[in-house]
């Protein structure tokens, strides 16, 4: 999101061209310098601080891709660095969800120089499905950091491709 954008006063598409006489007048050289203060401020804000939460939030919270075909919905988690034990997945009606807690440390010598880090935190991610599952058929496979869930659609869900016929006039 640009946060630029809610700025009301800022409509890049309306702005006025600035004349000669903007750069004598002293309250249009204030107001210029302002919104420029402004726009910066917004700027930096919404890239740094998008910045700043991917890199904490991204680091916890796994990636999540879902993908669906006639006769069933595949979710592919990342999990990179976790055992099978450190997450969960539950299934309750129609509401798939993922969680555990992601751990991670790093240790660095160099010399005298010792540095170790530590990152840990908790995640849940939920998923609706458009149908309601039956859990008994629900498969999930954990393979080198990447959880896939494979969850069969019931047969009233299963769409099935009629073709049209198309006259010609």
């Amino acid at each position: 999101m640009n946060l630029g954008s809610l700025i009301p006063w800022r409509d890049n598409r309306t702005q006025v061209p600035v004349t000669r006489d903007d750069f004598l007048d002293p309250f249009a050289s204030f107001r210029r310098e302002l919104d420029h203060m402004f726009d910066n401020f917004f700027n930096d804000f919404g890239y740094r601080g998008a910045r700043a939460m991917s890199n904490g939030w991204q680091a916890i919270a796994p990636t999540i891709d879902v993908a669906e075909s006639e006769k069933e919905v595949v979710v592919t988690v990342e999990l990179p660095g976790l055992d099978n034990k450190d997450f969960e997945v539950t299934l309750s009606g129609d509401m798939l969800t993922i969680k555990g807690e992601k751990k991670s440390e790093q240790e660095h010598k160099n010399g005298d120089v010792y540095h170790m880090e530590r990152r840990f935190g908790s995640f849940s991610r939920s998923i609706r499905l458009p149908f309601e599952a039956k859990d008994e058929k629900v498969d999930a496979n954990y393979d080198r950091g990447v959880l896939t869930v494979r969850i069969p659609k019931p047969a009233d869900a299963q769409r099935t491709a009629r073709r049209i016929e198309v006259k010609a006039a």
